[in-house]
């Protein structure tokens, strides 16, 4: 049987070659289980691999068909959180060591592209756009935080009359560059990444759906509706998309849609003007704009949120609405692809990872930051696996309360309390 082909999308459409999985058949032994093949899976199993673990992974769809093959590409700096939260929650130690980590996550990014000869449109820069003067001064104090207490030094703040450097719109009086941040093909990166998994020796499963874990014996057990694995350790990077498979830690997360429209390829001229240094960008609205060019010159625009699994109305117009009220220059385009999906977010903003007994790992909730995050998560599930557990430790101090109002009511509550975060947006 086939797996189902990834949603139709830009990302889909200029996808590298990848072969089609056979799905799990009979029983199997393995030293690792990884439930999951988006990017926290995929490097886990990477990492593992690479020193001997005998690894064996399952994804209910195909390889990169979440999250993973449909976000915005950008591998930001830091975390959704600011570092003053992060240093309320873990001290001023905790707080540098997980800014490090996001450090490395985009260091790997890097190494893993080079080592592999991932063909995945890696670009580094990156620019946070200023909508209103507040948002100036608070990007402003964020760079020097940054600075002072992280040691990072790769951001410049721009005012208003050097903002067509970087993004010639007049939606925003500023930002703050970021020479450390990029943009990625995100799809192409992680089917990249699978190839060198499977170079490695990891055994990838394509529509091979966990229906039920068994953790109660000596050894838990992943089945499917036509087999089962059998390891010593069982790591569930399945995110957005676990859904009830596992019901303990799903009040820790939610998932919620987002959406990106593609136009047609721009003349190079053009591209040019509206985003001089090839720089991914978003804005600093809670309900936030991003967007960025492809390789082939498209302007590849996200935004919108929803709450629901229901595909909200008129998408393609509506995000053909979003995209002038950013760049009116650009009325003379349609959209050629317009796709959405679920990122899981918990309510601190911050990756959700944990143990589930002694030998079942989980990684969820990465809140908008999952392009670089996922990578040093992945590291650091393989880290545990082999008994190094110092790293998953920190970040598992991190506090995640559950979304109030149980399964049924949780969504529409958490609409009402993002309303009031979508009324401060409209705030000078």
């Amino acid at each position: 049987m086939s797996a189902p082909a990834h949603i139709d999308s830009y990302y889909a459409a200029t996808a590298s070659p990848a072969p089609e999985r056979p799905p799990l058949a009979g029983e199997v032994r393995a030293d690792v289980c990884v439930v999951g093949g988006g990017f926290t899976g995929v490097t886990a199993a990477l990492e593992l691999a690479e020193r001997g673990y005998k690894v064996v992974l399952l994804e209910g769809m195909r390889i990169g068909w979440g999250a993973t093959g449909r976000n915005g590409g950008q591998a930001s700096t830091g975390f959704n959180a600011d570092i003053a939260k992060l240093r309320r929650w873990v001290g001023d130690a905790g707080a540098r060591q997980l800014f490090d980590l996001a450090e490395e996550s985009k260091r790997m990014i890097v190494e893993r592209v080079a080592r592999h000869a991932i063909d995945c449109d890696l670009v580094w820069s990156h620019f946070n756009a200023a909508n209103k003067p507040r948002h100036l001064d608070e990007l402003k104090s964020e760079a020097e935080v940054w600075s002072r207490f992280c040691g990072y030094d790769r951001t410049e703040i721009i005012e208003r009359d050097r903002l067509t450097d970087w993004v010639d719109s007049d939606a925003y009086v500023g930002g703050m560059a970021d020479f450390g941040s990029g943009h990625l093909h995100p799809l192409n990166y992680c089917l990249g990444l699978a190839r060198a998994a499977e170079e490695a020796g990891v055994v990838l499963h394509e529509n091979s759906q966990v229906t039920r874990l068994e953790t109660d014996g000596a050894k838990p057990r992943a089945v499917t509706d036509r087999g089962a694995v059998e390891a010593d350790y069982l790591l569930l990077c399945g995110n957005a998309y676990l859904g009830d498979l596992v019901p303990q830690i799903r009040s820790k997360v939610m998932p919620v849609g987002t959406y990106i429209g593609a136009t047609h390829p721009l003349d190079p001229e053009r591209a040019q003007r509206l985003l001089p240094t090839n720089a991914s960008v978003c804005d600093s609205n809670f309900v936030l704009n991003y967007y960025r060019l492809s390789a082939d010159r498209r302007l590849l625009f996200g935004g919108r949120v929803s709450y629901s699994s229901v595909m909200p109305p008129n998408l393609p117009k509506a995000m053909r609405g979003k995209i002038l009220q950013v760049f009116p220059q650009l009325a003379d385009q349609e959209l050629e692809y317009c796709w959405g999906g679920f990122v899981a977010i918990t309510p601190e903003r911050t990756p959700h990872i944990g143990r589930l007994g002694n030998n079942v790992l989980f990684a969820q909730g990465f809140s908008g930051h999952g392009v670089a995050l996922t990578g040093v998560v992945g590291r650091m599930l393989a880290e545990t696996v082999r008994g190094q557990a110092e790293r998953f430790d920190v970040m598992e101090k991190l506090p995640h309360t559950p979304f109030p109002g149980g399964k049924l009511l949780r969504t529409p509550l958490l609409a009402m309390g993002m309303l009031w975060y979508r009324m401060r947006d409209f705030l000078p």
